[in-house]
């Protein structure tokens, strides 16, 4: 299980495409799941904006990436949540001139869409309390940005035309903030989740700009990979099989002792 979370951890973060990322929870899945673990896929959607900035407009985009619920203490409803979104992006949407102008960018035309998107793994760290088919969860989220720019789009001609201003530089690597949600299980154990979490960034996005903070909506969907019946059989025969050698080597002690 230790060797499988290594590699789950290290191909996530070298090659950190949505593929890969489903590809390597498929294979691992029943592997770390345990009665004290759940793992699977955490994808869904977000509304994000970034304050401070003249546009109130919001940036929607889509997240994939993988989730932990570790189960704190036997017989207690109380989780630690944790994963990667490895595919996730926020930003701000229908940036203004005055946005436009801060960022120093290059107005290619006044018609279309100047977005500003960025790149983050974000990484929660959150405490969830389950209730039934329901649940409540809060705490934590850090982000490391890899990538931004600034994205001009515009479809008046009968063409889609894309143009992309890289701006990484101007943009804190490393957020930070608060996050709180709630949500829904289906069918007990071994069901979906579907959930809302809210962000809200305590760092600065750009640097030299005060009150920069990315606020986000999160949509959430968790589909937990080796919890249906077959991944609890094979389960069931490897902890079976565990306990037997342990049996063995403990008659193999209590021969060898005077």
């Amino acid at each position: 299980m230790k060797r499988a979370f290594l590699i789950l951890i290290l191909s996530s973060l070298f090659f950190p495409t949505a593929s890969s990322q489903v590809l390597i929870t498929l294979i691992f899945g029943d592997k770390l799941n345990s009665d004290k673990l759940e793992f699977g896929l955490e994808g869904g959607g977000n509304f994000s904006k970034i304050t401070g900035m003249d546009t109130r407009k919001f940036f929607t985009d889509w997240n994939l990436g993988f989730y932990f619920d570790i189960l704190m203490k036997k017989e207690t409803s109380w989780y630690f949540n944790t994963g990667v979104l490895v595919k996730s992006r926020i930003g701000a949407g229908k940036l203004t001139q005055n946005d436009l102008e801060f960022l120093g960018v290059n107005q290619w035309a006044t018609s279309g869409r100047y977005n500003q998107k960025i790149n983050y793994f974000l990484v929660p760290t959150l405490i969830k309390y389950r209730k039934k088919h329901f649940y409540l969860e809060g705490g934590l989220q850090a982000g490391l940005m890899y990538k931004a720019w600034v994205e001009y789009t515009s479809d008046s001609t009968g063409f889609e035309s894309i143009i992309k201003e890289f701006n990484k530089e101007m943009i804190n690597r490393i957020d930070l903030g608060m996050m709180a949600g709630t949500g829904y299980r289906f069918n007990g154990r071994t069901g979906w989740t579907i959930g809302l979490d809210y962000y809200w960034g305590l760092t600065n996005v750009y640097k030299g700009k005060p009150g920069t903070h990315n606020q986000s909506l999160f949509l959430v969907l968790d589909i937990p990979i080796g919890r249906g019946e077959k991944a609890q059989a094979k389960q069931a025969a490897r902890k079976k099989k565990k306990e037997a050698r342990k049996a063995e080597k403990q008659k193999i002690r209590d021969k060898e002792q005077p």
